[in-house]
């Protein structure tokens, strides 16, 4: 083992270099939050609201450990119920807030080959008050637990990354139960829908303001038959993972029978692959360098909940080679696509993944105390709103993340409040 002090050894020494923030970059980060916020502030109502979403975008960049309102106020040195009502309660158009940030995010990043991507993600919650809360499957705790469940899309294209939509999923006991309803203000017009259909309704606001060629998914979407019927009624072309045990058969008659082959595990099918079959290829990965992997891909068919068989789709199975051994497994209906290609797509559906940590770690994003269906879409919007600024501060910046230095600071917050 090295006996080199931790700070001293060279891989220390780079990365302090690359988190040095000056007091100029501090100082700019500042001036052009308020060029980012003119914005936006003009979408809220009135005066107090205005002021009310720039002290809370200042909090949520700024250095506090809990980034719920009362603390966001207290350092602003302001009251807490004004600005617990404004994130909990406030009568303003988080839509149009969204809709104006992705505006932004396809002026800033758009490309016409971007991925949209879908994706769950779970908070883990104590108390059984709050909106959709229900024990259900929390995939950040990796089990059933006590939890809300937000519906969230990702735009990823080469230019950055953004999340441009979240929705609260309620299951069917929570939306059938009127008195939960009443108690956290539920619109009536929202009912219960599996996340699939959720995704889908959600697509249907955003996709036209968003330049894009594909739609990728995890495995929760993607092994839903009518969900990527979905997306062909849409004319949109996808790349989806699916779980290992998804039944599928290639097209090919098999030469040895005359006849279509059987139905079997995609996973067993691939096992069985001769290597002769399989594509060695290089992926970029912005986060971690070169991706070194091995891809297989077909022409099959799968089948639907029911067991009916379905049209013709394209399987891609990926294999680790110069990282821990792993395999995914995804459909695609690009029939005709380099397999470069589909393989490119696929791995940008960890873009998502990265951004919602980077919101909980940088922006607050599970950092709420909200209860009602208002509250926690008035939070996710501007805590989006606060991680996009970030993206936005990373690429003027060349690539550092401002979220490692958070500038903001008490008197940031002052000045923003007056």
């Amino acid at each position: 083992m090295s006996r080199t002090p931790l700070l001293e050894r060279r891989e220390a020494r780079t990365l302090l270099d690359e988190a040095r923030v000056s007091p100029e970059q501090v100082r700019e980060c500042g001036l052009e939050l308020s060029v980012f916020l003119q914005r936006y502030l003009p979408i809220f109502y009135r005066d107090e609201q205005r002021e009310h979403a720039r002290l809370v975008l200042h909090g949520r960049l700024s250095d506090l450990e809990r980034k719920t309102s009362e603390p966001i106020a207290r350092l602003a040195g302001q009251h807490r119920k004004p600005v617990q009502n404004f994130v909990g309660a406030g009568a303003w158009d988080d839509e149009g807030v969204l809709s104006e940030l992705r505006r932004h995010v396809a002026a800033a990043i758009g490309t016409n080959d971007a991925v949209l991507v879908l994706d769950p993600s779970g908070f883990p919650k104590k108390g059984t008050q709050s909106c959709g809360v229900e024990r259900q499957w929390c995939g950040r705790l990796g089990k059933i637990d006590n939890c809300q469940v937000g519906v969230f899309w990702g735009y990823v294209s080469r230019k950055g990354k953004a999340l441009v939509d979240r929705r609260l999923y309620l299951t069917e006991a929570w939306a059938k139960d009127a008195k939960r309803r009443k108690k956290t203000h539920v619109p009536k017009e929202v009912v219960f829908q599996e996340k699939w259909r959720m995704g889908l309704e959600r697509l249907d606001q955003i996709r036209p303001h968003l330049p894009h060629g594909w739609i990728a998914a995890d495995d929760e979407f993607g092994r839903v038959t009518d969900f990527r019927a979905g997306l062909r009624q849409r004319r949109e072309r996808y790349v989806v993972d699916v779980p290992a045990n998804t039944l599928m058969r290639e097209v090919a008659v098999d030469p040895a029978t005359g006849r279509r082959p059987a139905f079997e595990r995609v996973d067993a099918w691939a096992a069985r692959q001769p290597s002769s079959r399989w594509h060695k290829l290089h992926l970029a990965d912005g986060e971690k360098g070169e991706h070194i992997v091995r891809a297989l891909t077909a022409l099959v068919q799968t089948k639907d909940e029911d067991g009916r068989v379905g049209g013709l789709e394209r399987v891609l199975v990926l294999r680790n080679v110069n990282r821990e051994p792993r395999t995914w497994y995804a459909l695609s209906n690009a029939k005709e696509e380099p397999v470069q290609t589909l393989a490119h797509v696929k791995c940008q559906r960890h873009g998502i993944e990265q951004l919602l940590q980077r919101g909980n770690g940088e922006v607050g994003l599970d950092h709420y105390e909200v209860r009602s269906w208002v509250g926690w879409h008035h939070h996710m919007t501007l805590a989006l709103l606060a991680l996009w600024f970030l993206e936005l501060e990373k690429r003027r910046t060349g690539g550092k993340n401002p979220g490692d230095h958070r500038g903001a600071d008490a008197d940031d917050l002052h000045a923003a409040a007056s």
